[in-house]
């Protein structure tokens, strides 16, 4: 493909092994391009959406137009976002001169980049790279559609689903928790593509929660930063590190001195700034270590340092958190933890 010369026979192998890709496109693996063969799944996903005939649908990633097809047949319009001109080209053929060829609309571009339109669900088969960035662009667009039924990495939609306690259950899961209700539809297997990816997928389905919760995001995704840092060890033992202690307090006299500026924080903060959760794709490993070996030295900044530790603690304390853990607690959990710190004057942005 890329360097060097290519002999003469080669083309002609590829557009023979190719004609079932329409046109002889050849996929990039580097792209995400899997194309889904399998007619009968194609089937399943679109019955599965629930689509009516009145919806826009927005397709994310068309490639060939296998499940354009079946959308343009099922709603009233397809709004398909391609980032490859290969396929859009593939694509604005394959319709052209038929019924459909007025209900589809084709933006070449970086999803991740171009602005969304008004649509009713969202139906798409992604490339995997791009999952938890697309996800919160998604939630954070208005207005807010119904659903979202779309192709993950295996491994991604059981942390999208994933329940407190078990070994999945991260940051990732109860930020998309918060802003959405979350299920899995049903597994596939890399088989079902062509090529074949690495790994199996999951179709979860998305629905946004109408309204959101009343929470300022940047305090919500901070706390939780900082809960999920270390989510096998007990609240009292994060809270009580130095570095823990340090901000909050540096926070906390910083509000103080501005005299009230804290009742600002109510303001929303764009929900797509929850979608950086690289780090939740590595899962913590509990070592057995008992969590007073985490714990750093005690606290000692300024001369009210030993005071302000005290606070933190009362706060735990008072929810009934210092022994609990990040991996164990519910969004209910997670919201009233928040406001006890809030209502004491403490904040995580």
């Amino acid at each position: 493909m890329a360097g060097g010369k290519m002999r003469k026979e080669k083309p002609s192998r590829a557009a023979g092994s190719n004609k079932q890709y329409q046109g002889g496109i050849s996929f990039h693996k580097s792209k995400g391009q899997h194309i889904l063969k399998n007619p009968l799944l194609v089937d399943t996903i679109v019955q599965k959406s629930g689509i009516k005939s009145t919806d826009i649908i927005l397709e994310i990633g068309p490639g060939t137009g296998n499940l354009t097809k079946k959308l343009l047949e099922a709603g009233k319009s397809v709004i398909a976002v391609e980032l490859d001109p290969r396929m859009v080209l593939e694509l604005t053929r394959r319709f052209q001169g038929t019924p459909f060829s007025n209900q589809l609309k084709v933006i070449q571009g970086d999803v991740l980049k171009v602005d969304l339109p008004y649509f009713d669900i969202c139906v798409a088969n992604i490339p995997y790279q791009i999952s938890s960035p697309l996800t919160f662009k998604l939630l954070a667009h208005r207005p807010v559609f119904r659903c979202a039924v779309i192709m993950f990495q295996r491994e991604f939609a059981m942390r999208l689903v994933a329940q407190p306690g078990d070994n999945l259950y991260c940051r990732l899961s109860v930020n998309t928790q918060l802003l959405s209700r979350i299920s899995h539809l049903l597994k596939v297997g890399k088989n079902n593509f062509r090529p074949p990816p690495k790994v199996d997928s999951s179709v979860v389905r998305i629905e946004p929660r109408k309204p959101l919760p009343p929470v300022n995001f940047k305090e919500w995704d901070g706390l939780i930063r900082l809960c999920f840092n270390r989510k096998n060890k007990t609240l009292g033992s994060v809270f009580r590190q130095k570095s823990v202690l340090s901000l909050l307090e540096k926070n906390y006299k910083t509000l103080q001195a501005l005299k009230g500026s804290s009742e600002d924080m109510a303001g929303e903060m764009d929900v797509s700034a929850l979608g950086d959760t690289s780090e939740d794709m590595s899962m913590e490993i509990d070592d057995g270590k008992d969590d007073e070996m985490e714990v750093e030295e005690d606290y000692e900044a300024g001369e009210d340092g030993s005071d302000f530790k005290a606070k933190i603690i009362g706060i735990l304390k008072q929810g009934d958190f210092e022994e609990k853990r990040s991996s164990k607690l519910t969004q209910v959990d997670f919201l009233y933890l928040l406001s006890l710190f809030n209502k004491a004057g403490i904040h995580f942005s």
